[in-house]
């Protein structure tokens, strides 16, 4: 089971023999030695992810698996990264069909130069676990988006799967956001997502329209990116796909977060998205003058 592999690490220095842990400052020596190498491995892996096209996706445009006729639309967009989806545009009868079309077209698909991303079902569920055996079939590993993210051993014994996968987990309940700091501290993860449709469901929230009940959420996505540095946070959907006025509101509140990308329901919305996101000539114009300030010396 991808749990019990997640804590072999814990088991093998629970059954270290006394005789090679003379002394509690030899263990303590030894404790510190290996959180020191654990820092570092993760500090390497950030510095080596941070600069990934999926890592810079402004945004993140998801296409239901199981409609294989939208997936050329889908790259096609301009949208900085597709996500092929297992999970709420799938109804449960054709999950299987569509991990055959996601793995029918997988080599296609990559060779158009598009981050790739998969949303898996939730990894607690039975779906999750059939997809994260098929995740096997994709060569090379897909990065994955991790629904409903509530507990940091489900991912990590995630990423001890897949190692190589980029992991966005979705924090979309009240257990993933108390359980934040561990949830962002595990290897592999690259950006944390804000489900926040699912959040206001799964907490009782009564949302008004600038979503003011859900900055603290947003805050504590913001924090622990910064904290674990981490690739800039992507905000959540806008159901509404025509209004250009939301849907620009809604990216620069993202953008006041620190927010650098926002998932996306249709085509429509990926350059109203990336115009929001843009900087404004102010800024611009603020940044030339740091540049040249510091080649002056």
């Amino acid at each position: 089971m991808p749990m019990r592999r997640a804590w072999t690490r814990c088991r093998a220095w629970a059954s270290i023999p006394r005789q090679s842990c003379e002394s509690s400052a030899g263990q303590h020596r030894m404790s510190r030695a290996c959180a020191s190498s654990a820092r570092s491995n993760r500090s390497r892996q950030i510095e080596m992810s941070a600069d990934t096209p999926l890592a810079r996706a402004r945004t993140l445009l998801f296409v239901p698996g199981n409609r294989p006729e939208r997936f050329d639309n889908a790259l096609a967009s301009g949208a900085d990264a597709v996500v092929l989806d297992l999970e709420d545009s799938v109804p449960t009868a054709a999950k299987h069909a569509a991990r055959e079309a996601i793995a029918a077209a997988w080599a296609s698909l990559r060779a158009r130069g598009v981050p790739l991303v998969v949303r898996i079902n939730p990894l607690d569920s039975v779906l999750g676990h059939e997809d994260v055996h098929w995740l096997a079939r994709l060569t090379p590993c897909a990065s994955v988006m991790v629904p409903k993210a509530d507990t940091a051993p489900n991912l990590a014994a995630l990423n001890a799967r897949f190692p190589e996968a980029s992991l966005l987990p979705l924090i979309e309940s009240a257990a993933g956001y108390v359980n934040l700091e561990q949830i962002s501290g595990v290897n592999g993860v690259l950006r944390l997502v804000v489900g926040h449709i699912d959040f206001v469901a799964d907490t009782g929230l009564q949302c008004s329209g600038d979503e003011r009940e859900l900055a603290p959420l947003r805050f504590a996505v913001a924090m622990y990116t910064r904290l674990r540095r981490l690739a800039p946070a992507v905000d959540g959907v806008t159901t509404a796909i025509d209004d250009e006025a939301l849907i620009r509101a809604d990216t620069q509140r993202a953008l006041g977060f620190g927010f650098t990308a926002k998932l996306c329901i249709h085509p429509k919305q990926v350059p109203i998205v990336h115009a929001a996101l843009a900087p404004s000539e102010e800024a611009l114009e603020w940044a030339r003058r740091v540049t040249l300030a510091r080649a002056s010396g």
